[in-house]
């Protein structure tokens, strides 16, 4: 799996899945990145402020090293999010 080179935890990544099976939290995350462009999240100041939100909605305690990774993981991806075809490559590494 391509985030476990970034030293983002398999175990993470499930109790993350479980969570977001809660229509609740996947409401509450969906509000939180509704918006959010290509250029945002390429900026590190950003995606470190929507890991830490996420991670609060979530109720997922992260350490310091732990959000570096999820930040580099994120800024690597070029993620577009206007793009289907990466939101499928995306969804794709996390079923």
């Amino acid at each position: 799996m391509s985030y476990q080179q970034y030293g983002i935890s398999p175990q993470l990544v499930e109790r993350i899945k479980t969570k977001m099976k809660n229509p609740a939290v996947k409401e509450r995350i969906k509000n939180l990145i509704n918006g959010v462009s290509k250029q945002q999240l390429q900026d590190p100041g950003v995606v470190r402020r929507l890991v830490r939100n996420a991670s609060a909605i979530l109720g997922e305690r992260l350490s310091s090293d732990q959000e570096d990774s999820i930040v580099r993981f994120v800024i690597a991806q070029k993620i577009d999010p206007n793009s289907t075809f990466h939101l499928i490559r995306l969804w794709g590494m996390f079923r």
